[in-house]
């Protein structure tokens, strides 16, 4: 097994874990959802969770494989302020929990990376 394909399973793993998530447990992910998107915060997690799991069976498949890990790089920047808001919303929480929201930040930019690194090794 190479590497890139170690990468590409890996990937396609975490969107799905990530998705699968989102619609079996949606409660923890309500409090990411920003206020000022409309309808409902549930509708939005449950809409992202599909999205992570359309990703990870675009990059599972080896003829959508670019095109799922592009779409997953995008999708992993535009939930990126959902960690902010996270990481702001719980600056007062006690340390355990400010340690994830906070922790959570830096970890966005490398999964991007690996997401556009699994792109161009699928061409």
């Amino acid at each position: 097994m190479t590497d890139s394909s170690r990468a590409t399973r890996r990937l396609a793993a975490l969107m799905a874990g990530m998705g699968a998530a989102h619609m079996i447990a949606p409660r923890p992910f309500d409090a990411l959802i920003p206020k000022r998107l409309p309808g409902s915060a549930r509708t939005w997690i449950y809409l992202s969770g599909a999205a992570e799991l359309a990703c990870a069976a675009a990059v599972a498949y080896p003829r959508t494989r670019r095109a799922g890990a592009l779409a997953t790089a995008g999708l992993m920047a535009a939930v990126f302020p959902a960690n902010v808001k996270m990481a702001y919303d719980w600056r007062d929480k006690p340390l355990p929990l400010r340690a994830a929201a906070y922790g959570r930040l830096p970890f966005q930019a490398p999964l991007i990376g690996w997401a556009l690194h699994v792109a161009r090794k699928a061409g």
